[in-house]
């Protein structure tokens, strides 16, 4: 008898997803499985609304940006409906069953991986795939999305050069990336910028505006500051750890809700950032300073070549291993290949970039300030 596999995606959009789909959906029906979408992540699960993935349906999306299936960042086991939330998951896991299926495919970033674990406790033969233009998940070296941005990040930075240099000012462009300096650092580096602030090296403000003080000095009156959203000062980076060292030690439920709460008024706080430090840099250095933020503009449109690849290798990987009969993983990419990585060694952990990293080197190395 044939195999019957769902799939859905979750999460924040990003380029790649289709072809994902596509990966898996082809390659499941190569050995004989029947495929079914959910539509709008997980709540499509909860209310059961499906689409047929098949030849007709696949065809054509290698090439389109965003997912066919549509998404949300609803969780299984805290979804608003009707006014108040509840724990669907006995609802999933019903209409897991209703629809017949052997496995569920689970498309996502960090979120999703723990919403597939807690599926896979409740018995679902649950499957996942990295995707985010964070590269944030744990366990793969890449996650298909990055690239895509990696390239509009670096475009924007080429197109600001022209302006800073032509205004004699500071241009700071904000970056997403979340709590993890990928994106922000791949583009700087690629793009040229003269000053990379990432969450994972606290930055000083009076050494940035040192930095181009000193470039202004040596006839270069301008200067890009590529900052990740995610990017604190060394007095923030303070209180955010006091916060969640305070959350990790929180023993009640009413501990770990006031420390849930005061570390989520933090970032609430850090919102603006960006517009804080334009006005510090411009206040210190005496140079015009404008600030440029990329937003969802990172995340849309058509995903790149190195994208379409990497979703249709994880993609196709994913159909074998159910075949197989291998569940409860995620499929990570491993250099040229791929590797079927536990859940739990995954969901819960946020991939950051190592203080020694090959990029910060390099980054240093040409003269990048880092905050620092």
């Amino acid at each position: 008898m044939s195999k019957y596999i769902g799939i859905l995606t979750s999460g924040g959009d990003c380029p790649g997803l289709n072809a994902a789909i596509r990966g898996v959906g082809k390659a499941a029906q190569g050995l004989g499985m029947q495929v079914l979408g959910f539509r709008d992540g997980f709540r499509g699960l909860v209310e059961n609304r499906t689409i047929p993935l098949d030849r007709a349906m696949l065809s054509g999306i290698l090439t389109v940006g965003g997912t066919i299936l549509g998404t949300s960042r609803d969780k299984p086991h805290r979804m608003p409906v009707g006014g108040k939330v509840i724990d669907a998951t006995d609802i999933i896991v019903e209409n897991y069953h209703k629809n017949h299926l052997d496995a569920l495919v689970c498309i996502g970033g960090g979120g999703t991986q723990k919403n597939a674990l807690h599926l896979k406790e409740q018995g679902l033969n649950v499957i996942t795939l990295p995707k985010t233009i964070d590269n944030d998940v744990a366990m793969t070296d890449v996650t298909f999305g990055f690239d895509t941005a990696l390239g509009i990040a670096t475009e924007a930075i080429d197109r600001l050069h022209s302006t800073a240099h032509s205004h004699h000012r500071i241009v700071v462009v904000e970056i997403m990336g979340h709590r993890a300096g990928w994106l922000a650092l791949g583009a700087g580096i690629a793009g040229g910028a003269d000053v990379i602030l990432i969450p994972e090296i606290p930055y000083d403000v009076e050494s940035i505006a040192k930095g181009i003080r000193q470039r202004s000095r040596t006839g270069k009156p301008f200067s890009i500051v590529a900052v990740a959203e995610g990017a604190l000062s060394k007095q923030d980076a303070i209180k955010v750890r006091a916060a969640e060292v305070k959350k990790e030690k929180a023993r009640s439920k009413l501990e770990k809700k006031k420390a849930k709460t005061s570390l989520a008024e933090l970032y609430a706080q850090h919102a603006g950032n960006t517009f804080r430090l334009s006005e510090q840099l411009e206040h210190l250095t005496h140079l015009e300073s404008r600030v440029t933020i990329l937003g969802y503009v990172q995340r849309g449109g058509t995903p790149s070549a190195v994208d379409r690849l990497l979703a249709t290798r994880l993609g196709t990987a994913c159909a074998d291993l159910i075949n197989e009969g291998t569940y409860g993983v995620m499929v990570a990419a491993r250099g040229d290949g791929t590797k079927a990585v536990p859940l739990q060694e995954v969901a819960g952990k946020r991939k950051m970039v190592p203080a020694y990293h090959p990029w910060i080197e390099s980054a240093r190395h040409v003269g990048t300030s880092l905050g620092d």
